[in-house]
């Protein structure tokens, strides 16, 4: 009962942090609307809270949300369940479908992960000593191959799944015109295996924002070496930010 409160508390301080700002809403509805359209489909991987579908849905996009987390897919379908625009899948992204253990962080859920070399790199580390991950779950998982197979190809899809990116790019074998990835500076190695992922698929072009900014850093697009170098160039303390990458 009492981890059930924790969980609740986390989500509510959640939910008022995602939503409780319209000037940040305004911004992600720019940032985003460079690349999604009216009736376009989207991929949210990683939803959490759901604040990216509230605006791939403003911007009039149709949304497959998936998250695995149970707390956090109570939450999407109590916001968007009746929404017919939006497809909730209640499953992890990773390089091959099966189940993997989800460690959950009671107090703050939308930092829970399938990546256990994210916990340790969190453990001590600056902007995150208060975090503790003290639960586990067994939860489904899929591709993205899979998830275009059975809803379409997206014409964007955003990524952010706490240290696990890397292993959810493994699982996509045909690139979309454009995506997102997150990073962060405890775990600068696995943004770099996204950014050869992408590489790899195709893409030429990247730019990135920082923290909840809502703002390209460069504002022209960049090579794979040259995000790669600003990536290594910067500061611990950045601590996270979105990486997009669209095809030449």
């Amino acid at each position: 009962m009492l981890d059930r409160l924790r969980t609740v508390r986390g989500v509510i301080r959640s939910l008022r942090i995602y939503y409780g700002n319209r000037k940040h809403s305004a911004a992600m509805d720019r940032l985003y609307g460079r690349f999604v359209k009216q009736s376009d489909l989207v991929f949210d991987i990683g939803a959490h809270v759901g604040d990216r579908i509230a605006c791939f849905r403003r911007l009039g996009a149709r949304v497959v949300a998936v998250e695995p987390q149970p707390a956090l897919v109570a939450t999407l379908k109590l916001l968007y369940g009746r929404n017919s625009q939006v497809t909730i899948e209640p499953v992890a992204v990773g390089r091959t479908e099966g189940m993997l253990e989800l460690m959950i962080n009671v107090d703050n859920p939308t930092v829970s992960t399938a990546s256990k070399e994210f916990m340790n790199a969190a453990r001590g580390a600056p902007g995150w000593h208060d975090q503790s991950w003290g639960k586990s779950v067994s939860v489904p998982v899929t591709t993205l191959d899979a998830l275009m197979a059975r809803h379409g190809i997206p014409a964007f899809m955003k990524i952010d799944v706490e240290g696990f990116e890397a292993e959810a790019l493994a699982g996509l074998t045909r690139p979309v015109a454009a995506l997102s990835f997150e990073f962060t500076t405890i775990q600068r190695d696995v943004a770099r295996a996204c950014i050869e992922r992408c590489r790899t698929l195709g893409y030429a072009r990247f730019d990135a924002a920082l923290g909840e900014s809502q703002t390209l850093v460069h504002g022209a697009w960049q090579s794979a070496d040259a995000i790669g170098h600003w990536l290594d160039a910067l500061p611990q303390d950045a601590n996270s930010g979105d990486i997009y990458a669209v095809l030449a």
